[in-house]
């Protein structure tokens, strides 16, 4: 109770922005010092509270577009994220997209059930039910024929989640992987990544039910030998059952398959090593994200996990090159779609999603189409800037206060759904003031006994009947996707045609379930938000 407090009091005195940037100033002088004696700096809150969208970046156009090929050239249109990140050729046949909750989990146990030499999970964390726990056992059944068999004793599990929100309650995430690190621990890692933000008076007063606002380990990647589903679904029932979320499978591509592995395997390096009695320690060499300097932390995570980038983009340059001066190259249609790996880490100083994604948004071709949708929509405010002055029409769709994740909640938490409807009230509004009505259109996601966790964009080149570019994977295209958490997706450009209708299926299917916001929406009484829930909302749009 007495923490509660605090924290209620912490927030009210940082609330006011020039209060906000007066007390950076002053926490900022007085621990500068304690930090370059590599002690444990107080990182306050108010220095989270400073909005710090950046203006739209200004890309240079590429000089060159390489690897065109196919009817319209799309690899040729969107080469350019090649200059950012790795660009990985797949056949569009081993791509398919999982359009349901209950398939996600089947497929997750029937791929850990065959997997030989690795299985990889990221994620905010792993529930503690009974779906869960059957997963867990289908990982110690995986482990335990590994040992047994002659042929492929060298299985190893690699798990990753978030160290606030795996540690929540006597019954969390680490207990229930704690017996697998018993029995397999030559053959486990179960890493718990804590960011650097949360550190000293900040760690003290923040109740462990909010902690996790300050930033987490939010990458949802699932690898399974050289296939790999990319989602923004936890480890949780209820994204196992009535949750509605995006995944992709890749099926049988390794190259893919080993980036995430190493990217997972580089967080992991920076994160907390979980040990099979409870006790969590780094790795030998590495500094400590909360009890370290936190500018050596994120320069030491930043160099491990951009060497995985940087690496992989240089070997697949080398090789798409290789494979594009050769006379007869790749036979046609077999290598017809290109994935892009996006990472956003900006904690740690990476943005690489957040530079390619506004480059996709600046470039949007006027009289195409774009879908776009999140769970919790927050656009930050050079993305909003982007959309309100395209030329193509949006179309973004967004849960209903009844699907949101958090209806129903006790306590502030149960503000959100509400501080969200005033958010798209502020968008709508904007979007009327500058007579973009016939151009941008907000959606509300309806469906009774369920919960709207979706995000994501699907991109319709003009008078193109099937979607030819999506985005999928954990942002939100909001404050905390760019500025608070470890986020992962791919970009994934595509000229085979039965992936694209599988992506246009896809999106309709979550349309169908909408309705389209007008003025009268927020009249509506389930619509009205109270006076202390609109003088809350900055705060929910910077932490939820």
């Amino acid at each position: 109770m007495a923490a509660s407090m605090s924290w209620r009091r912490l927030m009210h005195s940082v609330y006011s922005p020039a209060m906000a940037g007066v007390f950076t100033r002053i926490t900022d002088r007085i621990f500068r010092a304690r930090d370059r004696r590599g002690g444990s700096s107080v990182l306050l809150l108010a220095p989270l509270l400073a909005e710090t969208d950046p203006k739209p970046c200004s890309f240079a156009k590429p000089l060159r577009s390489a690897g065109a090929h196919g009817a319209h050239g799309l690899s040729s249109h969107f080469q350019w994220m090649a200059e950012h990140v790795p660009a990985f050729r797949v056949p569009g046949t081993h791509v398919h997209i999982l359009t349901s909750p209950d398939q996600f989990y089947q497929t997750m146990k029937a791929r850990i059930k065959t997997a030989q030499r690795r299985v990889v999970m990221a994620s905010l964390y792993l529930g503690t039910g009974q779906l869960e726990q059957e997963l867990v056992d289908f990982l110690e059944e995986a482990l335990q024929r590994s040992q047994e068999s002659s042929r492929s004793p060298e299985l190893r599990v690699s798990v990753l989640l978030d160290y606030t929100r795996g540690s929540r309650g006597q019954i969390n995430s680490r207990t229930m992987l704690l017996p697998l690190l018993k029995r397999f621990t030559s053959q486990m890692r179960v890493s718990l990544y804590h960011t650097p933000d949360l550190r000293g008076l900040l760690r003290l007063l923040v109740p462990q039910r909010f902690n996790e606002t300050i930033g987490v380990q939010h990458i949802k990647v699932y690898l399974f030998d050289d296939s790999v589903i990319i989602s923004g679904a936890n480890l949780s029932d209820s994204y196992f059952t009535n949750r509605q979320d995006r995944y992709v499978l890749l099926e049988n591509c390794k190259g893919v398959a080993d980036f995430f592995c190493d990217l997972v395997e580089a967080v992991g390096d920076v994160s907390l090593q979980l040990q099979p009695d409870d006790s969590v320690h780094m790795e030998e060499g590495m500094v400590h994200p909360y009890k370290g300097n936190r500018q050596e932390f994120s320069a030491a995570a930043k160099k491990r996990i951009m060497e995985v980038v940087n690496t992989a983009q240089a070997r697949q340059q080398m090789l798409n090159w290789s494979e594009e001066s050769e006379d007869e190259g790749v036979s046609e249609g077999e290598d017809d779609t290109w994935v892009f790996p996006l990472v956003q880490m900006k904690p740690l100083g990476i943005s690489v999603d957040e530079q390619v994604t506004q480059r996709l948004l600046t470039d949007v071709a006027p009289d195409s189409t774009v879908f776009l949708t999140s769970g919790y929509f927050n656009l930050t405010r050079a993305y909003m800037q982007l959309v309100l002055g395209a030329g193509a029409s949006y179309r973004i769709l967004t849960a209903s206060p009844e699907v949101n994740g958090f209806f129903g909640a006790k306590g502030v938490a149960g503000a959100i759904p509400a501080a969200y409807v005033h958010i798209a009230r502020q968008f709508y509004n904007q979007v009327c003031q500058l007579g973009q009505q016939q151009r941008v259109h907000l959606h509300e996601y309806h469906r009774s006994q369920w919960t709207f966790h979706a995000k994501g964009l699907w991109y319709y080149l003009q008078g193109q009947p099937r979607p030819c570019l999506t985005l999928i994977g954990s942002p939100n295209f909001g404050y905390r996707s760019v500025h608070r958490d470890l986020e992962a997706q791919i970009a994934i450009v595509t000229e085979n045609e039965e992936l694209q209708s599988q992506l246009q299926e896809e999106q309709q299917m979550l349309y169908q379930r909408s309705s389209e916001v007008s003025p009268s929406t927020f009249d509506r009484p389930d619509r009205y938000v109270k006076l202390w829930v609109k003088l809350v909302t900055p705060l929910i749009k910077n932490f939820f």
